[in-house]
């Protein structure tokens, strides 16, 4: 009887062992795409919005509020609340009117009063936002009881998430647009029931954030491209 538990001990370690090396593991891939120079002086500001899409479905405000914050606390950027910009260009960037395409932004830009209440703003590039987080696969099982002398937990789960956004740089003073910032991260989250379930969490969304912030911040000021792939 001892030497079963001495061998499922030791599996279990080996299993611990494993998952700490495979799980919480991350791939992040940069790309960068640039159409024109960019500079910011400290009195302009940008302002991050989520693409708008016809099926409603947009880029997360817990995510925009992620990248404006640490880029801002990175860069000293100002970036501007995204909800105060569209109220203040009311109708125009509400979700039932908000171009959906290249061709109807420069449109909207060339307004007179639109230009007039972006001027009036101070922001100098408008960011939209396109992406989302989601599950793409998963798999093994994990099982707790709870009984008069105890409970526990026995099996391993897992799970993947990729993290794929892209960031398209609108310049208001030439209603171009001067180019565009993706960030992709997947990564492997587990959960291994030895009596207490053990986590091993990979936070894809977290890391997707600090990427696309970084990289952000470094093309507004017109630094060249960190594009890379790499595991974390």
């Amino acid at each position: 009887m001892s030497s079963l538990k001495d061998v499922s001990l030791r599996q279990a370690g080996i299993g611990v062992t494993t998952l700490m090396l495979a799980s919480g593991c991350m791939t992040a891939r940069l790309e960068e795409s640039r159409n024109n120079a960019t500079a910011i002086a400290s009195h302009e500001a940008v302002v991050l919005l989520a693409k708008p899409h016809v099926e409603g479905i947009t880029a997360e405000d817990e995510f925009m509020d992620c990248v404006g914050d640490r880029m801002a606390r990175e860069t000293g950027i100002q970036v501007r609340s995204n909800d105060e910009f569209v109220d203040s260009m009311f109708p125009w960037l509400e979700p039932s009117t908000a171009p959906q395409r290249p061709e109807g932004v420069t449109r909207l830009l060339s307004k007179d009063v639109v230009a007039d209440r972006i001027a009036a703003s101070g922001v100098r590039y408008l960011i939209w936002v396109d992406g989302t987080t989601r599950q793409t696969d998963s798999g093994g099982s994990i099982t707790c009881t709870l009984g008069p002398a105890g409970g526990g937990c026995i099996g391993f789960g897992w799970w993947e998430k990729e993290s794929d956004y892209q960031a398209v740089v609108w310049d208001l003073n030439t209603a171009k647009t001067a180019g565009s910032v993706s960030t992709n991260v997947t990564g492997t989250s587990a959960l291994l029931g030895i009596v207490l379930p053990l986590p091993f969490i990979a936070r894809v969304e977290n890391t997707a954030c600090d990427r696309l912030a970084t990289q952000l911040g470094g093309f507004l000021r017109g630094e060249e491209p960190a594009t890379s792939a790499e595991g974390t």
